[in-house]
């Protein structure tokens, strides 16, 4: 699989990368290019901790971009929208799909994860407008979802992110994937649903392990006070758009 064919058989997926909210709205390209938080590493505090977020974003993220780097070099592929990437990885040279997969996903998930945090009080506290009653229609109440999204994301075994996606159908589901997986992988993720993720939850042990231990419940429940609900709205948007 050359570069030239690779573009081509990307051209579906790259053509939705001008949708709105770039870094929010999860069709958005995404270059391989880490880049800065979006506030102080510190800023989310008390419920995620500047340590945290320093070896977070600064070292984990940073070496699945520096890996990622790598893989498109040896797949002699472009490095302009790892999204579209993502979603055709079966049209990646075979020997680099693994690399693409686990260091693409981990870099467009964090990019993604950043952009759906906020420190608290810098945006609404609650889902509004056509977000809050999505999660009405869809879950019953924001609790209701906020219960049933805690519960995918404390029974995801091992290393992965539950996903609150908007389905090919306009409904919005929960899913969780593995690892760097993402709802986007079509073909790759058998167990998980596939849609556009509008919000996402790293529950790798280092996402929390510094300040929560082993407590993930404990983290996922300080989590929420650092949503940022616009971005997911704007992400809702995107998708209908």
């Amino acid at each position: 699989m050359n570069r030239r064919r690779f573009i081509a058989n990307s051209a579906a997926i790259a053509s939705l990368a001008a949708l709105p909210s770039q870094g929010r709205a999860a069709l958005a390209a995404i270059s391989a290019t880490q880049a800065p938080l979006p506030y102080a590493p510190e800023a989310l505090e008390p419920h995620i901790d500047a340590a945290t977020m320093k070896l977070h974003h600064g070292k984990h993220h940073a070496t699945y971009v520096t890996k990622l780097n790598e893989a498109l070099v040896a797949a002699k592929l472009p490095a302009d929208n790892i999204v579209a990437l993502l979603g055709n990885l079966s049209q990646a040279p075979a020997d680099q799909q693994s690399a693409l997969r686990n260091h693409g996903g981990g870099h467009v998930n964090h990019t993604w994860f950043w952009n759906w945090m906020a420190p608290a009080g810098t945006g609404p506290a609650e889902p509004q407008g056509p977000l809050a009653e999505a999660l009405q229609a869809n879950f019953g109440s924001l609790a209701d979802f906020k219960k049933a999204f805690g519960d995918a994301a404390t029974k995801r075994f091992g290393s992965g992110w539950a996903w609150l996606i908007v389905k090919g159908d306009g409904k919005l589901a929960i899913t969780t994937t593995a690892n760097q997986d993402n709802p986007l992988m079509k073909g790759v993720v058998p167990d998980a649903e596939l849609g556009t993720p509008i919000l996402g939850l790293d529950v790798w042990e280092h996402a929390y392990y510094l300040k929560y231990q082993n407590k993930r419940p404990d983290y996922i429940g300080a989590w929420w006070n650092v949503v940022n609900w616009k971005s997911v709205a704007d992400g809702l948007a995107a998708s209908k758009a």
